[in-house]
């Protein structure tokens, strides 16, 4: 088997697991360079009404990407249990495949995200200071959606197969890239949000292709023009792990479109704090994220290969590693996180004070959920590895409510403390769900294999 491959069927899970989450948590880290620069240099050269705009863009942007990026991670999945099954013939057609459905999705998805974005932005009750801002904005990133599958396309096979080192180089390069061209384009060039959106698309197509180099390089990846004509039962199988995860996706970003359009709905400065702490996000959830892509390929490739005793000590390691992250995370919040915000605020003193306020405090409640949203991240990995969508889309659903009812509700009682409540009720929600689903899912296969 070719050394950039990696066979987590043998040996000590949590080292496996720790291992193989290191190089993703280094390149989610570089990853997250792409929209803190870009809030950076917004923030720092064009001022607050530019860094709303394109923060408050991110669950719209969320909410396409990451169908987009759902469906690509369902068929990972497929990948990772022929992998770990030994099926090399399977796992040619499931790639071919895979990149055939893709390209009609993608063409499908951007049709219909040009076509409603300004009703969305309108029906966020966008402020009239950000709205064109952000239209702009958003049409450029939409615009590059096809480099932006074909990553996590092309990364997710890689990661199937064991192999987390070249999405790491991809992401770093890229990350690289986008810092050295949003000065360039927004400091020099005056180009403002449009100069961000671009290097944000250049830089992504530039990771996309070195993806794309090293699947062209594994021979397990070697597909023939035959592999790409779609069949009934691996198509099937491909849209049956992905489509819940894209649905899951969708309709967890529609629950952050009604919390944005809440937030909007509060003011120009609240949605400016609330917003530039909501970039800060990604960097929050980056372990989590790193463990959770670690926890699904180990997942998967052990029950391709029918291993379930070491799916549940995967399982166990993988939440202790969870725990110790979250707190070390919450502790980096809760002390440096009003530095951090104010690196990427330059405006008038007293506006900036003000945004800082509201930023601050929905960073020490995103802290201190932390814990939810990691268990949430391993549980709902370990059931999608297992080819469980169904209970990760339901808690999706479960997450949507939780957020839109706390959303609308607790504010009434709490003001705005009742917005920064609501995300870590939706974590809650959620992680409750995937708990039970796994398992209520782990005692169904113990009966079966």
């Amino acid at each position: 088997m070719p050394s950039r491959t990696k066979d987590m069927t043998q040996g000590s899970p949590a080292r496996l697991i720790l291992f193989f989450c290191l190089p993703i948590l280094a390149g989610n880290i570089f990853q997250q360079l792409y929209s803190l620069v870009d809030t950076f240099v917004v923030g720092r050269v064009e001022g607050v009404t530019a860094l709303a705009a394109v923060s408050s863009a991110g669950w719209l942007d969320w909410t396409l990407l990451g169908l987009a990026m759902g469906l690509a991670q369902g068929f990972a999945i497929q990948i990772a249990q022929s992998f770990g099954a030994g099926d090399f013939d399977e796992l040619r057609r499931a790639t071919g495949q895979s990149l055939t459905l893709s390209a009609g999705i993608v063409l499908v998805l951007e049709i219909i995200a040009q076509a409603l974005l300004r009703p969305v932005l309108t029906l966020m009750n966008t402020p009239p200071d950000t709205y064109e801002l952000t239209c702009l904005y958003l049409r450029i990133i939409f615009g590059g959606l096809p480099v932006v599958m074909g990553f996590n396309l092309l990364a997710g096979f890689l990661r199937s197969v064991g192999n987390s080192r070249t999405p790491l180089i991809a992401m770093v390069t890229a990350a690289l890239c986008n810092i050295a061209l949003d000065v360039l384009f927004v400091a020099f060039f005056g180009w403002s949000v449009k100069g961000v959106a671009i290097a944000t698309v250049i830089s992504q197509g530039l990771s996309c292709l070195i993806c794309l180099t090293a699947v062209m390089r594994l021979p397990v990846f070697r597909i023939t023009a035959r592999d790409l004509r779609p069949t009934r039962d691996i198509a099937g199988r491909l849209m049956k792990l992905g489509l819940p995860i894209g649905f899951q996706n969708f309709i967890i970003s529609i629950g952050g479109l009604v919390l944005q359009g809440v937030v909007n709905a509060q003011g120009f400065i609240f949605m400016a704090g609330y917003s530039a702490a909501s970039r800060l996000q990604g960097l929050i959830e980056l372990a989590g994220t790193a463990l959770s892509a670690a926890v699904g390929t180990f997942t998967g490739q052990n029950f391709g290969a029918r291993k379930l005793d070491r799916v549940r000590l995967g399982l166990r390691k993988s939440v202790q590693i969870g725990t110790i992250m979250a707190v070390i995370v919450a502790a980096v919040v809760l002390i440096w996180g009003k530095p951090l915000l104010r690196l990427f605020i330059q405006d008038d003193p007293a506006i900036v004070e003000q945004v800082l306020t509201y930023g601050h405090r929905f960073l020490i409640f995103m802290g201190s959920g932390l814990f939810a949203l990691y268990m949430l991240f391993v549980y709902r990995s370990t059931l999608q590895g297992l080819g469980d969508t169904f209970v990760p889309m339901i808690s999706g659903i479960v997450e949507l409510f939780m957020r839109i009812g706390s959303a609308l509700l607790l504010p009434l009682f709490m003001g705005e403390w009742g917005i920064y409540l609501s995300e870590i009720m939706a974590w809650v929600g959620a992680a409750v769900l995937l708990i039970w689903g796994y398992y209520h899912r782990v005692r169904l296969l113990s009966s079966r294999m």
